[in-house]
């Protein structure tokens, strides 16, 4: 990635600052055989952020460090403009890929466990939660089906008044409805402008339908931060033959890989017009961008 990009990203969430819900700044871990580095990015109020990368990138272990849940070696995480404690950490609403409740509980239980625990409790708003997304307070969390469990976990959330939600995941393996359905209770939740989302999955088509901003990381590190469509306007997909371009033009090409008609991979769109015209050059998406940035990082170590 360019200076010159990482510069743009850097100013267009620079401006958001004074008006952010989560703010990363400067986060190290060290593992054995893997370390977050520098990790920064902000959330601004009202708005989702997609959190994307390759599996093994960081994501999770990212979340684990804003929860508390492991310790840094270094950074500072601020929500609500301050560090951690537990009048704070009532206004974050946890969603994982699967609930860490109890298989034998009811839904029912499942408030009677969790409500003592958070000062802004809404039994009735819990209720009515659980009305609207279909779910029988008498039915057992293993009787709930994946997309009835993520529900509930959003039904929990929000009914301890949570502004922040962090997601890692939720969406993995639901089938198209039950994530369209996740994805508008996203979108209603962020329409209050006082509550945003870092929506953290490996699906980038549900943060093509609903995330504002993206932040990408890749081997610990953080590649892009910044709005979604300076991200999928900053590159493009080339292909074309082996004949159409020489070893200067491969250099420029991120992810190149070469195949029995061709060759294709990814550019920076700022310097796609120095390919010659008979290169095929295509709007990305953010598939394509994990995809390419991560065979790049691979080649180029």
């Amino acid at each position: 990635m360019s200076s010159n990009l990482n510069n743009s990203l850097n100013n267009s969430t620079d401006a958001n600052t004074s008006d952010t819900i989560l703010e990363v700044s400067g986060l190290n871990k060290a593992f054995e055989r893997f370390a977050l580095e520098d990790v920064t990015f902000s959330v601004p109020r009202g708005y989702i952020m997609g959190f994307i990368g390759p599996n093994g990138a960081g994501k999770t272990t990212t979340i684990k460090l804003i929860l508390n849940v492991i310790s840094s070696d270094s950074g500072k995480v601020k929500i609500f403009g301050k560090e951690s404690s537990a009048s704070i950490n009532e206004k974050i609403g946890v969603v994982m890929d699967a609930p860490m409740y109890v298989d034998e509980w009811t839904v029912s239980d499942v408030e009677a466990a969790l409500a003592p625990f958070y000062l802004q409790w809404d039994s009735d708003r819990y209720a009515a939660y659980l009305r609207q997304f279909g779910i029988d307070a008498n039915k057992r969390i293993k009787e709930l089906s994946r997309g009835m469990k993520v529900k509930l976990q959003i039904a929990v959330a929000l009914s301890h008044h949570a502004q922040l939600l962090l997601l890692d995941e939720p969406t993995s393996g639901l089938d198209p409805v039950a994530r369209d359905e996740i994805c508008d209770l996203l979108r209603e939740f962020v329409a209050d402008e006082n509550n945003s989302v870092l929506f953290s999955t490996h699906i980038t088509s549900d943060l093509e339908k609903t995330a504002d901003y993206i932040t990408f990381i890749l081997n610990g590190r953080i590649v892009f931060t910044g709005a979604k469509d300076d991200l999928l306007e900053s590159y493009a997909r080339v292909t074309g033959g082996l004949e159409d371009i020489n070893e200067d033009h491969r250099k420029l090409i991120v992810g190149y890989r070469e195949h029995r008609t061709g060759f294709e991979g990814m550019i920076e769109a700022s310097k796609a017009g120095i390919l010659p015209r008979t290169v095929l050059v295509e709007p990305i998406s953010l598939d394509e961008i994990i995809i390419f940035m991560n065979k790049g990082a691979v080649v180029n170590g």
